[in-house]
C-alpha cells in the first residue's frame, strides 16, 4: 500500500445484481457452511466427548448482537450505511483473480458474511474440542471456507488389535490410498506443470508481498520487468491450483492420512512395537534404536524405539513412527523433498523433541500432503520459512497433542498457505508462537491458514522483523528499534491477497485475491503481541479471523490490528469472555477499523470488565473511504483510554461504537474538536459515525 494516498485508484463501474440474485447467493453460501460432512468415528476410537477439556463453548454472538445494535444503525446512520454498501458492492467486479465467495459475501453483505464466518469458526472449534478423531472433518471444514470440497472416498478398515504385521499392513494400505488420490489430483498436470508448481512454491514463499507498487519510472505506469515476471508466475501458480490440480482429491488424501491422528489407533500402534527388539543397524540418516524398517512403493516406513533417536530426513522416507524418547528431527520432516513421493508422515508418540526444519520442510504440503503428529512432550519447533503446518499447492498439517511447546518461525510459518491449506493444532500446554510475519494463521491467495489451540496459557507474537512502508511518510528519521519505527506482521489471523497498485487495467489483472487466515484459542489466559496488520486483519479480498473463547487475555497490536484492514479487506475479531486488556503501539487503526472499501467487526462479548489502552492509537469503530465497521462491547465496567475515534466515519463510510451495558470510564485528553464520551450518551458525527453507550 502506498500510504494513505493509495485510495480508489482503480475503481470500476459497479454492476447491480437483482434482489433475487443477491438472496440466492446468500442462501447458497449459508447452505455451504451449514451442511457439514463429518468423518465417521473409526472403530476402536475412544469416546472423548465427555473428556474434562470438553466444556461447552460460548454461544455465537454476532447474530444476537446484530439484533441489539441494528435499530440504532437504522435510526441514525441508515443513509450512510446504504451508501457504503453500494460502494462495497463493487467487490463483485473489481479486478482481482480467484476471489472466494465468502469474502465477496462479507464485503457486500457484512452482517451475513460475519455471521457465516463466526458459525464456521465455531464449527472448527467444536471439532478441535471433541478430539483427534475429528481431524479429517476439521480439514474439510476449513477448506469449505475456500469453497473447496473433498472427493468422496471409502475409508479403509483399521486394526482393532495389536498384531504388528496387521498394523504394518494397515499403514502401507493407508499410504497407498493417499498415493492413489495424489496421483488422481495431478493427472491433469504435465510433468513440466508439476515441476513449475513444486519449484515456484519456494519462490512464491520467498517473494510474497501483499502490495506491489509502481516503479519510479517517469510516468509511474509500468511494473519493472522482474516484478512483472514474478506477478505472471504467481498468477500462473494460482491458475494451476485452481483449474488444473484436482484439489478435491488432494483434500481426500489429507483426510486419509489424518486418520493416523486417532488416539486409539496410535495407542495400539505403540503397544504393537514397544517390546520389539531393535534391528542390528538403523538406515542411513537415523541414529538410535530402530525396531522396523520396511521398503514400500511409497518410500521407507521406519519405526524408531523408545530411546532417543536422531532423524535426518529426505525423500526416501514415507512414514516415520517414533515410540518415545527425546528425539531430534532435521531436514524435510513430514514434507516433500522431491516430486516423486509428495506425501510424507512423521508421528512421535512421546518425549521432549526438537525439530529443525529446512525451508518448506516441516508439515508442509507441496504438491502433496505433509502430516506431523506429536502426541506428547515439551517440544521445540525451529521453523525455516514455509514450514510448520503450511500448504503451497498442497496441504500441510501439524498436530501437537500435549506439552509446553515453543514454535519459532520465520516467514510463512505456523498455519500459513498460498494455494493450499496450512493447519497447526495444539491440543494442550502453555505454548509460545513467534514469527517474523505472514504467519500464525495466514491465508494468502487461494490459501487457508489456521492455528487452533485447545487449552493452555499461550503466547503469540508476530512481527518486529520487516520494516513497514509507512515509515517513509510517518517517521522518516526513525531507526529500527526506536519507539515510532513500524514493522509489518500480517499474522495472527490475517488474510491477504497480492494487490497490484496501478492504473493499467492489463497490469491490474495480475492482482490476486486473498484467502482466509484464522487463529482460534479455546481456553487459557493468553497474550498476543504483533506489528502492523494482525489479529483479525484483512487486506485485498482476504479475510482475517481471530476468536478467543475464554480467559483473561492481553491483545497488543499495532496499526491495523483487532479487526482492521484495507482495500477490500474483511476482518472479524471476537473475544468471548474474561477480563481483557487491549493496547497498541499505533499510530492509528485498532478495534473494528476499515480503510478503503473494507468491512470489519470487532466484538468483546461476555460480562467481564475490560481495558482499552489506545493512547498511542485510535479506533474502536472507525471507517474511511467507502467502508463499513463496528466495535461492540457487550457488558462490564470498562475503561477506555482512546484519544480519537469511537464511532467515526469519513468519505461515504459507516462506523459504529457500541457499549451495551455497564458503568464505564472514559479517559480522554483535552483536545480541541474531540467530543468527550460518557455513559448513557448517543453521538452522531454527521458523516456516518455513531457512538452509543447504554
Amino acid at each position: 500500500m502506498r500510504g494513505r494516498a493509495a485510495v480508489l485508484a482503480t475503481m470500476q463501474p459497479v454492476p447491480r445484481m437483482s434482489a433475487l440474485q443477491r438472496l440466492g447467493a446468500v442462501v447458497l453460501l449459508l447452505a455451504l457452511f451449514g451442511c457439514r460432512l463429518e468423518t465417521a468415528r473409526q472403530p476402536g476410537a475412544q469416546d472423548r466427548d465427555q473428556a474434562p477439556h470438553a466444556a461447552t463453548l460460548p454461544r455465537p454472538t454476532v447474530g444476537h448482537l446484530q439484533e441489539q445494535v441494528q435499530p440504532d444503525l437504522e435510526r441514525h446512520v441508515a443513509r450512510e450505511q446504504a451508501v457504503a454498501l453500494e460502494a462495497l458492492a463493487g467487490a463483485r467486479s473489481f479486478p482481482a483473480g480467484f476471489k472466494r465467495p465468502l469474502m465477496v459475501l462479507a464485503l457486500t453483505d457484512p452482517w451475513r458474511g460475519m455471521l457465516t464466518i463466526e458459525q464456521s469458526g465455531h464449527h472448527v472449534a467444536e471439532l478441535v474440542r471433541s478430539g483427534t478423531e475429528h481431524l479429517p472433518a476439521l480439514i474439510q471444514a476449513l477448506e469449505e471456507g475456500m469453497d473447496r470440497h473433498p472427493e468422496a472416498i471409502a475409508p479403509l478398515p483399521t486394526p482393532t488389535g495389536s498384531n504388528a504385521e496387521e498394523q504394518v499392513a494397515a499403514l502401507v494400505s493407508l499410504l497407498g490410498q493417499a498415493h492413489r488420490l495424489r496421483t488422481t489430483a495431478l493427472r491433469k498436470l504435465s510433468p513440466q506443470d508439476r515441476r513449475f508448481l513444486f519449484d515456484h512454491a519456494a519462490s512464491f514463499v520467498e517473494h510474497f508481498y501483499p502490495n506491489v507498487s509502481l516503479t519510479e519510472s517517469p510516468n509511474e505506469s509500468e511494473l519493472s520487468e522482474q516484478t512483472l515476471a514474478e506477478a505472471e508466475a504467481d498468477r500462473r501458480f494460482c491458475e494451476f491450483v485452481s483449474e488444473r490440480l484436482d484439489y478435491g482429491a488432494l483434500i481426500a488424501a489429507a483426510q486419509v492420512l489424518a486418520r493416523l491422528s486417532d488416539d486409539g489407533w496410535l495407542e495400539r500402534l505403540g503397544e504393537s512395537f514397544r517390546d520389539r527388539q531393535a534391528l542390528p543397524s538403523p538406515p542411513n540418516g537415523v541414529t538410535g534404536d530402530v525396531v522396523l524398517l520396511r521398503e514400500t512403493p511409497y518410500g521407507l516406513l521406519v519405526i524408531g524405539g523408545e530411546g532417543s533417536n536422531t532423524y535426518d530426513l529426505d525423500e526416501r522416507f514415507a512414514l516415520v513412527l517414533d515410540l518415545g524418547g527425546n528425539d531430534t528431527y532435521r531436514g524435510t520432516i513430514a514434507a516433500a523433498a522431491g516430486m516423486e513421493h509428495g506425501n510424507s508422515v512423521v508421528i512421535d508418540l512421546a518425549g521432549n523433541d526438537t525439530y529443525q526444519a529446512s525451508p518448506l520442510g516441516l508439515a508442509t504440503g507441496r504438491l502433496g500432503v505433509g502430516l506431523l503428529i506429536d502426541r506428547a512432550g515439551d517440544d521445540a519447533y525451529h521453523l525455516s520459512q514455509g514450514s510448520g503446518g503450511t500448504g503451497f499447492a498442497g496441504l500441510g498439517i501439524l498436530y501437537d497433542g500435549a506439552g509446553n511447546d515453543h514454535y519459532v518461525g520465520a516467514k510463512l510459518t505456523q498455519g500459513a498457505a498460498l494455494g493450499g491449506l496450512g493447519l497447526l493444532v495444539d491440543a494442550a500446554g502453555d505454548d509460545r508462537h513467534t514469527s517474523f510475519g505472514y504467519a500464525i494463521g495466514f491465508g494468502g491467495p487461494l490459501g487457508v491458514g489456521a492455528v487452533i489451540d485447545r487449552e493452555g496459557d499461550d503466547r503469540y507474537q508476530s512481527g518486529e522483523k520487516y520494516p513497514s512502508s509507512y515509515n517513509a511518510g510517518d517517521a522518516p528519521d526513525e531507526k529500527p528499534g526506536e519507539p515510532h519505527f513500524q514493522y509489518d506482521s500480517f499474522g495472527i489471523g490475517t488474510g491477504s491477497g497480492k494487490r497490484i497498485f496501478t492504473k493499467d487495467p492489463e497490469q491490474q489483472s495480475y492482482g490476486l485475491a486473498g484467502g482466509w487466515g484464522l487463529v482460534i484459542d479455546l481456553a487459557g489466559n493468553d497474550r498476543y503481541r504483533s506489528s502492523n496488520f494482525s489479529q483479525g486483519a484483512g487486506y485485498f479480498f482476504g479475510a482475517g479471523v481471530k476468536l478467543d473463547f475464554g480467559g483473561h487475555d492481553e491483545h497488543a497490536a499495532a496499526r491495523f490490528g483487532h479487526a482492521a484492514g484495507a482495500h477490500y479487506g474483511v476482518g472479524l475479531f471476537v473475544d468471548y469472555g474474561g477480563e481483557d486488556r487491549y493496547s497498541s503501539t499505533g499510530p492509528v487503526y485498532n478495534g473494528g477499523t476499515a480503510w478503503d472499501l473494507s468491512a470489519m467487526l470487532c466484538i468483546d462479548a461476555g460480562r467481564d470488565s475490560d481495558v482499552y489502552d489506545l493512547r498511542r492509537s485510535d479506533g474502536l469503530g472507525r471507517a474511511d473511504h467507502h467502508s463499513w465497521s463496528l466495535f461492540i462491547e457487550e457488558n462490564g465496567k470498562d475503561r477506555y483510554l482512546v484519544p480519537e475515534g469511537m464511532g467515526r466515519a469519513t468519505d461515504a463510510s459507516m462506523s459504529g461504537f457500541f457499549d451495551l451495558a455497564g458503568e464505564d470510564t472514559y479517559v480522554l485528553p483535552q483536545q480541541p474538536g474531540i467530543v468527550r464520551r460518557s455513559n448513557g450518551q448517543t453521538e452522531v458525527d454527521g458523516s456516518g459515525g455513531l457512538f452509543v453507550d447504554r
